[in-house]
């Protein structure tokens, strides 16, 4: 059966699992599943795009809610600016005053980026991220996770189960899996993010912060 969305899920799990008694532990095995890929999977598998606008005067930009972290900051002006990453002692000890002009640097603040020197104009900024996993539930029934790499989901989900059932044998067992398609998915992202012969190119072109 296809794993696409949320019930999907869990009707393969139950399938998996043979019993009748788990059906409301289904979630939280789900649950755990989650909270291991997403500190195990590469950030670049979940990469999203947004766009943000300036105001003149005005140096903080918030930032998406679903952030994970910041691959590249850019302003989409003619010819396209990537923004240097600094730390706040940085940004602030090569930016000390409040004069406006084109943003050339950003740090992060919390749940906003701060940029400078401060915008002497409206600028549209655009962000490369990744995002955080999205949990399933009734209402966001699929994902970016899901929907790439759903034998990684089922493994990881049913690995949770079995080590709550105590059955180690199987929870090693897919516990294996897991890690056999995680190893490869970030083995893939890798390759894709940097391209033979590539590789100070990339390393030059991505800004990166993570929260």
């Amino acid at each position: 059966m296809a794993l696409a969305t949320y019930s999907d899920l869990k009707t393969a799990v139950a399938n998996h699992l043979a019993r009748d008694d788990l059906t409301s532990a289904i979630d939280d095995f789900i649950d755990l599943a989650e909270a291991r890929l997403s500190r195990e999977l590469s950030p670049r598998s979940t990469h999203k795009r947004a766009t943000a606008t300036t105001s003149a005067g005005d140096e903080y930009v918030t930032l998406p809610t679903d952030l994970r972290s910041i691959r590249l900051v850019r302003l989409n002006t003619d010819p396209r600016v990537v923004l240097e990453f600094m730390t706040p002692g940085d940004l602030y000890s090569a930016y000390p005053n409040s004069g406006q002009a084109k943003p050339r640097a950003y740090t992060v603040m919390g749940s906003e980026i701060a940029v400078r020197p401060i915008p002497d104009t409206t600028y549209t900024i655009e962000l490369v991220y990744a995002e955080g996993l999205a949990a399933l539930s009734g209402s966001n029934t699929t994902n970016t996770v899901l929907t790439r790499y759903p034998d990684a989901y089922l493994y990881a989900t049913l690995a949770a189960a079995y080590r709550y059932l105590m059955d180690e044998q199987r929870a090693s067992y897919f516990d294996g899996l897991t890690t056999v398609a995680m190893d490869e998915i970030n083995r893939s992202e890798e390759a894709a993010r940097h391209p033979s012969g590539g590789l100070e190119m990339k390393a030059t072109f991505y800004g990166e912060y993570t929260r």
